[in-house]
């Protein structure tokens, strides 16, 4: 029925891009996370009248945010090819994507981290400095639990976002239901590949939104 319906579908090929497309979104997800966190935490930290007051610093590490989340993720990706190129001696394939996918996501999610951290209570954040609290104190029993479920939801839309540079990193070979899409379906004109590409990212965008939904809701309890 499927054959018939889809037959220029492989559907080991479809298996095989899926696999790539959720290997190169979990990794860069995770990656993006932490990078991006640390990168927040720092912009938070360093703006007037917090703990790192620095406006040399603050500047210094908004400038970097900005200028990568600024610029369009295909370019950064064309840019990144001789840093690409030293850590994999190859441009194509899943692994040769990730520079390209987290240098792109973590500064955008860096800023999602410093909206989170102002939205809370400056009351609490003074108070555990009154009780001598040190700044890792402060970082991980005060500033993360108080934004996790705006940390999470942030992190979600930033991992919907990357399921869409995967694709458009698939256009330049890095593999993946993108790069099935195109060279299989676009430039082959076979549209019930494209179709079942197209499907398979917008259920992988699904999945994640919900995942992330739930244990943002289960998180939250205002």
């Amino acid at each position: 029925m499927l054959t018939n319906l889809f037959p220029n579908v492989e559907w080991d090929r479809i298996w095989e891009a899926t696999l790539q497309t959720l290997y190169m979104t979990a990794v860069s997800t995770i990656i993006t996370f932490i990078l991006g966190l640390a990168l927040g935490i720092v912009l938070f930290l360093t703006s007037p009248y917090q703990l790192w007051a620095n406006k040399l610093a603050n500047w210094i590490t908004g400038a970097f945010v900005n200028v990568f989340r600024s610029i369009p993720f295909i370019i950064l990706v064309i840019l990144l090819i001789p840093f690409t190129t030293f850590l994999f001696d190859s441009i194509l394939g899943a692994n040769a994507a990730l520079p390209a996918l987290i240098i792109g996501a973590a500064p955008f999610y860096a800023r999602m981290v410093l909206i989170a951290l102002r939205e809370i209570d400056k009351g609490v954040i003074e108070a555990a400095r009154s009780m001598g609290a040190k700044t890792s104190t402060i970082i991980f029993k005060v500033l993360i639990p108080e934004a996790l479920p705006a940390l999470i939801s942030g992190i979600t839309v930033t991992a919907v976002a990357l399921v869409g540079y995967t694709a458009m990193a698939g256009i330049i070979g890095a593999g993946g239901l993108g790069d099935l899409a195109f060279v299989d379906g676009f430039q082959r004109a076979r549209t019930d590949v494209t179709f079942i590409a197209t499907i398979l990212i917008l259920i992988v965008v699904f999945i994640i939104q919900f995942i992330g939904d739930f244990f943002t809701t289960k998180i939250d309890k205002r």
